[in-house]
Formats: C-alpha cells, sequence, structure tokens
C-alpha cells in the first residue's frame, strides 16, 4: 500500500475507483507518496497508523462516513492538525457547514 517516503505523503479517501485513480495518478506523478483507502475505516486506520501530510476525504463512503472519519481524525493528537480536505458531490449547505465546522481544511465539490 506504502511507498518509500520521499517528501510529502498524500492520504486518499475515496470509493469511486475513477477518482481514486486519477487522483492517485495525479500526485504520484508529482513525486508524492500516495496511501489508498477505499472505505472509512480503513481509511481511519491508515491515517492514524501513518500519519500523511496532508487527507483527500471523500464525505460519502461505505463502512464509514466521511464525516465520521474527520471527526475521529480531529480527536486524535496528531489528527488535530493535519490538512484534511473533502471531496463531494454532496453541495447542500448544511453538509457544507457540517463539514468546516468539524474542521475541514477545504471542502470540495
Amino acid at each position: 500500500m506504502a511507498k518509500a517516503k520521499t517528501g510529502k505523503t498524500v492520504l486518499i479517501i475515496e470509493d469511486d475507483q475513477s477518482l481514486l485513480k486519477i487522483l492517485s495518478h495525479t500526485l504520484t506523478s508529482e513525486n508524492i507518496t500516495v496511501l489508498e483507502a477505499q472505505d472509512g475505516e480503513v481509511g481511519l486506520k491508515v491515517a492514524l497508523e501513518e500519519h500523511p501530510d496532508l487527507i483527500l476525504l471523500d464525505i460519502v463512503l461505505p463502512k464509514m462516513d466521511g464525516l465520521t472519519v474527520l471527526k475521529k481524525i480531529r480527536s486524535d493528537e496528531w489528527g488535530k492538525n493535519v490538512p484534511v480536505i473533502t471531496l463531494t458531490n454532496l453541495g447542500d449547505i448544511k453538509t457544507v457547514s457540517e463539514v468546516l465546522e468539524i474542521g475541514a481544511s477545504e471542502y470540495l465539490i
């Protein structure tokens, strides 16, 4: 799953295979180490074990939704400060507000 660390590491937590592949390919072509998870439970585990420099987090995920993952990351001492960019097609104000309140660095629709 993880490659040799050389510089920055990004964890992508995304269940859409196509988007995951595109993001992973784009980042690795920039010499960024990419970790991948396709559900919230695995994503949280990888985040807390590997401590990536940035997390790209989908909101709608199997096993554990992105909001729960973000809350659990933020409750960890390391996770309080890691940048988390949420990726989703949910653009309603309530979801955006909740994600930003929990501590997402950015919200991309």
